[in-house]
Protein backbone atom coordinates (compact mmCIF):
# COMPACT_ATOMS: atom_id res chain seq x y z
CA UNK A 1 0.00 0.00 0.00
CA UNK A 2 2.88 2.37 0.70
CA UNK A 3 4.00 2.25 -2.93
CA UNK A 4 0.48 2.99 -4.13
CA UNK A 5 0.13 5.81 -1.64
CA UNK A 6 3.41 7.33 -2.85
CA UNK A 7 2.22 7.07 -6.44
CA UNK A 8 -1.07 8.76 -5.58
CA UNK A 9 0.63 11.54 -3.63
CA UNK A 10 2.97 12.19 -6.55
CA UNK A 11 0.05 12.39 -8.97
CA UNK A 12 -1.88 14.72 -6.66
CA UNK A 13 1.11 17.05 -6.35
CA UNK A 14 1.32 17.19 -10.14
CA UNK A 15 -2.39 17.98 -10.32
CA UNK A 16 -1.96 20.64 -7.66
CA UNK A 17 0.72 22.27 -9.81
CA UNK A 18 -1.53 22.08 -12.85
CA UNK A 19 -4.36 23.80 -10.98
CA UNK A 20 -1.99 26.56 -9.89
CA UNK A 21 -0.98 26.86 -13.52
CA UNK A 22 -4.63 27.24 -14.49
CA UNK A 23 -5.04 30.04 -11.97
CA UNK A 24 -2.01 31.84 -13.36
CA UNK A 25 -3.24 31.37 -16.90
CA UNK A 26 -6.57 32.96 -16.01
CA UNK A 27 -4.88 35.85 -14.21
CA UNK A 28 -2.72 36.49 -17.28
CA UNK A 29 -5.66 36.16 -19.68
CA UNK A 30 -4.10 33.22 -21.50
CA UNK A 31 -5.57 31.92 -24.73
CA UNK A 32 -8.82 30.02 -24.03
CA UNK A 33 -7.76 26.86 -25.84
CA UNK A 34 -4.59 26.68 -23.75
CA UNK A 35 -6.64 26.96 -20.56
CA UNK A 36 -9.04 24.27 -21.75
CA UNK A 37 -6.10 22.02 -22.64
CA UNK A 38 -4.65 22.45 -19.16
CA UNK A 39 -8.06 21.87 -17.57
CA UNK A 40 -8.40 18.65 -19.54
CA UNK A 41 -5.02 17.49 -18.24
CA UNK A 42 -6.22 18.11 -14.66
CA UNK A 43 -9.36 16.03 -15.29
CA UNK A 44 -7.31 13.21 -16.77
CA UNK A 45 -5.00 13.29 -13.76
CA UNK A 46 -7.91 13.09 -11.34
CA UNK A 47 -9.40 10.23 -13.34
CA UNK A 48 -6.10 8.36 -13.03
CA UNK A 49 -6.15 8.88 -9.24
CA UNK A 50 -9.74 7.62 -9.07
CA UNK A 51 -8.86 4.57 -11.14
CA UNK A 52 -5.97 3.61 -8.86
CA UNK A 53 -8.12 4.07 -5.74
CA UNK A 54 -11.02 2.08 -7.16
CA UNK A 55 -8.78 -0.72 -8.35
CA UNK A 56 -7.26 -0.98 -4.90
CA UNK A 57 -10.62 -0.89 -3.18
CA UNK A 58 -12.22 -3.47 -5.44
CA UNK A 59 -9.14 -5.67 -5.32
CA UNK A 60 -8.77 -5.66 -1.56
CA UNK A 61 -11.64 -4.26 0.52
CA UNK A 62 -14.45 -5.72 -1.56
CA UNK A 63 -12.73 -9.10 -1.83
CA UNK A 64 -12.24 -9.07 1.95
CA UNK A 65 -15.94 -8.32 2.45
CA UNK A 66 -16.96 -11.19 0.19
CA UNK A 67 -14.62 -13.62 1.94
CA UNK A 68 -16.11 -12.57 5.29
CA UNK A 69 -19.71 -13.12 4.26
CA UNK A 70 -20.54 -9.49 3.58
CA UNK A 71 -21.68 -10.03 0.01
CA UNK A 72 -24.49 -7.47 0.33
CA UNK A 73 -22.10 -4.73 1.46
CA UNK A 74 -19.64 -5.67 -1.29
CA UNK A 75 -22.39 -5.50 -3.91
CA UNK A 76 -23.49 -2.06 -2.66
CA UNK A 77 -19.93 -0.73 -2.89
CA UNK A 78 -19.38 -2.16 -6.36
CA UNK A 79 -22.59 -0.50 -7.55
CA UNK A 80 -21.64 2.77 -5.87
CA UNK A 81 -18.24 2.76 -7.58
CA UNK A 82 -19.91 2.02 -10.89
CA UNK A 83 -22.38 4.88 -10.45
CA UNK A 84 -19.67 7.34 -9.42
CA UNK A 85 -17.56 6.40 -12.41
CA UNK A 86 -20.44 7.03 -14.80
CA UNK A 87 -20.80 10.66 -13.69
Amino acid sequence: MTRTKEKLMRRLKIIEGQVRGLQEMLEKNAYCIDIITQSSAVKQGLTAVEDILMEGHLGSCVIHQIKNGQESKAKEEILKVYQLKRK
